[in-house]
Order: C-alpha cells, then structure tokens, then sequence
C-alpha cells in the first residue's frame, strides 16, 4: 500500500453546515482510511484548545489547527506558533490611540484580556464562548506571545489603523477584524518534515475559499462538490457534495479504501 497524509478541512467538508454535525459517510471513511494504514488528520482553523475534542470525536490524534500554526501528533501538540509580536503590539498601540476596542488571546485557552471593555461596548460579544478578562494595568510592553487579537473594526468600517495590514487578517464573522496564524499549507508542510513523509503522498479535502492555501500543486487537492468554484477550478479532482457522501465516494473512486 502507498500510504498517503491526509487533511481534512472541518465545516462544509466534514460537517454539514446545515446541523454542525458529522457527515456519517465521512466518519466511515475517517475510519476506513486509518484501517488501511494510512495518516489522518484535520486541518481547521480553530485554535487548538477549541478544536482538541472534535479531534477524539472523530476518532483521531493529529490535527493542523490555529491556522496553520499548532500541529498535533499522535494526540501531542508538536508545535504552537504566535504572531509576529513586534507587528502585533504596534496594531495594538495603534488601536489603542484611536479608541478601538481589543482583545488578545495570549494563549491557548478560552480567555482573552483587554485593558478596557471597549471591544464589547462597541460591537458587543464574539461570536463564540469567551472569558473575558479585563485588566486595566495590562501592559502590551510585557506581554510574551499574543495568538491572536480582535478588534471592533466591522467589516465595512471606513476606519482603519496605519499598520493593519503588516499582519494578515480576516473577518469570520463581519462584526469585528481578527488576527490569527492563517496559513495551513504551512501547517501541513511542517507536519510533513516532524514525520519525515514526501509530501508528494498528501491529499487535502476542502470547500471554502479559506482552502485554498491548502490546495498545492505538490499534492492531490479535492474539492466538494458543495465547495466554491474558485477552490474546484484548483482542485485535482472534485467530488460529490458532502452530504451526498462525497468524501467516502472520492476515496473509494482513488482506491484508498
């Protein structure tokens, strides 16, 4: 058998975005696949904390997550990456100034902390669980590591801060703009080096314009067939929509199981 890497994108691959749940044919190839011999693991963007028990919901122990900047090994967490802490604390000082409400995740939990509750007050709570710690003394100066930061800066807001765009960022939801890690090919790549694979033996599953990064020409990209037309037109192959079992269907079309 040629044993293969596979990273499987989570929402609108694995999931039905309709439920949230598991696609059960998904779930079957999930197992199918490790039956085999083969390597499997998920690649999302939830930072790893948050994405550990979907991890062993699905019955496996290696994930990219964060981004692209955790990896996860045989259930152990190999490498943990934070944002370029020069560039973050100059867009925080700037914010700052200009009365914008900010969060700061500093590390890998469900908290964030901010000096003020400015980020609320204007464009009120994240769209997912937070603890929320408010510390008026906080000092960016001596802050070690920030993973990711928040901003209430709406998606059509004409404000913006002189060093935005220093870092890469992006809004989940269109209320406030958000900073993470936002590179899973990288992920994948630095997976691949810590297992000593060729990464010519990836297979990438994905369905949204945020997999595309993901989608390299090294390695075998398929798209579903729910998936957005600009990630197919990059696909190797694309496959049936999820929900119509499009995951079980493309690995038994390459004979993977």
């Amino acid at each position: 058998m040629n044993k293969k890497y596979f990273f499987f994108d989570i929402d609108g691959t694995l999931t039905d975005r309709q439920t949230n749940q598991i696609v059960p044919s998904a779930q079957l190839a999930l197992n199918q696949l490790q039956e085999k011999g083969h390597f499997v693991a998920i690649a999302t963007g939830r930072a790893h904390y948050k994405a550990v028990p979907l991890m062993k919901t699905l019955g496996i122990d290696n994930m990219v997550c964060a981004g692209g900047g955790a990896i996860v090994i045989n259930g152990q967490l190999r490498e943990n990456r934070s944002l370029d802490l020069t560039k973050a604390k100059q867009i925080y000082r700037e914010a700052q100034a200009a009365g914008i409400g900010a969060l700061l995740a500093l590390d890998d939990s469900i908290n964030v902390y901010a000096a003020n509750d400015l980020f609320r007050e204007q464009v009120g709570e994240r769209k997912e669980p937070t603890n929320y710690i408010i510390n008026p003394t906080l000092a960016i100066d001596d802050v070690p590591a920030i993973y990711k930061m928040y901003f209430a800066i709406p998606q059509h807001s004409k404000q913006t801060l002189p060093s935005q765009d220093s870092l890469d960022n992006l809004y989940y939801v269109p209320d406030y703009l958000m900073y993470q890690f936002d590179d899973k090919n990288l992920g994948i790549l630095h997976m691949m080096k810590q297992l000593q694979a060729p990464i010519k033996d990836v297979v990438v599953f994905g369905d949204d314009v945020n997999d595309l990064v993901m989608f390299d020409p090294r390695w075998t990209s398929i798209a579903m067939g729910n998936g957005v037309q600009e990630l197919k037109d990059k696909a190797t192959f694309v496959t049936k929509a999820n929900i119509d079992d499009g995951i079980y269907y493309a690995c038994q079309t390459f004979g993977w199981i």
